[in-house]
């Protein structure tokens, strides 16, 4: 992407030479987990094995962060999971927290949107917090914990697979040195060099509309909501999107014509134009200007033997609708536990090929809602645009009309049809079934939200179980989240026994991602323990 040449000031990291480049060429150091890249999901990646307790390389090719505000908009899910890794707070101190859209068409705005409408969630339904921070802090957070051996400027150009181990070739300033590990992770996004060495395909459908983005730097009394157009007075007969950012900066995309020149259109002298159109003054100051292409594509296979691919290296979609770094985050908070559990011997090898499975399948529901939002943004024939403009007439009038126009459905956590959920045994008319993330809601005590109570304890299998007052046979190693009886949690306004539909004896078992893998209305040791089994690719 290209940058406007007033873009914010980068954070720079020195290169140091590490003690594994001095050994002798047949004896390369082994280590039992690479990560290659330093993009967000590499970096949470990196923290979550390491709060595990396992030993992580992590290699970044660059020495720097803050090229570029890049993706901005976390989603809950994303600052739970953050939660876990001890950043979360950081990040929604700093970043601009919003749960409104609006849609407008032309003048007129056809419909509102709140993603959070309901009180009793720790965290909101989004931030907007630009990259260079979100990866500012998680390398701070890293600075914390010795287990994880951060390395800049530690290019990785060769990849041989073996049996047991992966051996790398990196190069550095000083020159090349190699190493082996038992597993690596390829974050290293989407012109991933891992993925070219496994010689994977990635298949799927390149957009020609182009669009711009800039970030622009100015005082303005918008509202922190999400701003969609079709069709604005200021951009006739295209879209426009406007969101707020830390530090008075402002996310602006506009839609061009796929034939626009890009060496012409990203200049900041035909830039400014187009913004100071949209705003109504020219009280601006640019940050970062960047003009790209929609792409849906993702890799047929997600594990290449022991190397294992994550994030935009692994799927790439369309920046609207905030599911590429927010699905990339999901992919690292999926793996990691699957693979702590393989490292240490508590789960067969086989228990990763759940990771392809589930993290492929919610690639397909983003790619498939993304290339849905482009289609209705960027029409591709005359067919389709006489459709978005019939259903734009409708949008005024009529609700159905309002539910069908698309302006970038925002990310949601998927639900898995997984090989590691158990079926239900009993009827249940709410809650969260098995293979859907937990929900949060407030508890009085120790802990203010369930997900404080999830977080604190460790980082295993959960039971999330509701008292009567007699205490559930569970399997030994399960980490107990007790909710009413003695010692439990207070539920003070019933929105956990609401949340879940759970009445006094019911319990869920939650995976360490905090996914459901079973729910039980009479739960038994047996049952408990053959769900567990099940779950951890164990039976």
């Amino acid at each position: 992407m290209a940058q406007a040449n007033t873009q914010k000031a980068k954070t720079q990291f020195g290169y140091r030479r590490h003690p594994d480049q001095d050994r002798p060429g047949p004896n390369p150091a082994e280590h039992p987990v690479v990560v290659v890249g330093a993009g967000p999901v590499g970096l949470s990646l990196a923290i979550d094995l390491a709060q595990r307790g396992q030993r992580v390389v992590l290699l970044d090719d660059a020495d720097r962060i803050g090229e570029g505000s890049r993706a901005i908009c976390f989603s809950k899910r994303s600052l739970e999971y953050w939660d876990r890794l001890g950043v979360a707070d950081r990040m929604v101190e700093k970043g601009v927290v919003w749960s409104v859209g609006r849609i407008f068409h032309g003048e007129s705005q056809l419909y509102q949107f709140n993603l959070l409408p309901e009180d009793g969630h720790k965290r909101p339904a989004f931030i907007n917090l630009q990259q260079y921070y979100a990866e500012a802090y998680l390398v701070d957070r890293i600075g914390d914990l010795p287990a994880i051996d951060l390395r800049w400027r530690n290019k990785v150009t060769a990849l041989e697979s073996r049996n047991d181990s992966v051996a790398l070739t990196i190069d550095t300033p000083e020159g090349a040195y190699r190493l082996h590990a038992q597993y690596v992770v390829a974050c290293d996004g989407a012109r991933s060099s891992l993925r070219q060495m496994v010689g994977a395909e990635f298949a799927g459908q390149v957009f020609e509309d182009q669009f711009l983005i800039a970030d622009v730097k100015m005082t303005a009394e918008f509202p922190t909501e999400r701003w969609f157009w079709f069709d604005p007075p200021f951009h006739a007969g295209r879209s426009a999107l406007l969101h707020r950012q830390p530090d008075d900066v402002w996310r602006i995309d506009l839609q061009l014509n796929r034939y626009a020149d890009p060496v012409v259109e990203k200049k900041p002298e035909n830039v400014r134009p187009r913004i100071a159109r949209m705003l109504g003054h020219d009280k601006f100051d640019f940050e970062w200007i960047s003009l790209y292409k929609f792409q849906c594509r993702r890799m047929d296979r997600f594990i290449h033997g022991r190397v294992i691919f994550a994030g935009d290296s692994a799927h790439q979609v369309s920046p609207f609708g905030a599911r590429g770094a927010n699905s990339g985050l999901e992919d690292a908070e999926n793996l990691s536990w699957k693979l702590d559990r393989v490292l240490r011997g508590t789960s067969p090898a086989s228990l990763l090929e759940s990771y392809h499975l589930e993290r492929s399948f919610a690639a397909d529901e983003n790619i498939r809602e993304s290339t849905r939002s482009t289609d209705f943004m960027a029409p591709n024939s005359h067919q389709e645009a006489r459709l978005r403009k019939a259903v734009l007439s409708l949008a005024k009038e009529t609700e159905f009309g309002k539910r069908m126009v698309n302006g970038g459905r925002l990310s949601v956590p998927c639900s898995y049809d997984s090989p590691l959920s158990s079926p239900d045994a009993d009827a249940w008319r709410g809650g969260p079934s098995p293979g859907c993330s937990m929900l949060d809601a407030p508890v009085a005590g120790e802990q203010a939200y369930l997900t404080d109570a999830f977080r604190k304890g460790g980082t295993d299998f959960t039971l999330l179980s509701f008292r009567n007052g007699a205490a559930i046979d569970a399997p030994g190693g399960l980490k107990d989240i007790r909710v009413g009886g003695e010692g439990g949690l207070a539920d003070p306004q019933g929105l956990v026994a609401k949340r879940y539909d759970a009445a006094p004896g019911a319990a869920y078992l939650l995976r360490p991602d905090g996914y459901v893998a079973a729910r039980f209305r009479h739960p038994t040791r047996e049952a408990i323990a053959a769900a567990l089994s099940r779950a951890t690719g164990v039976n």
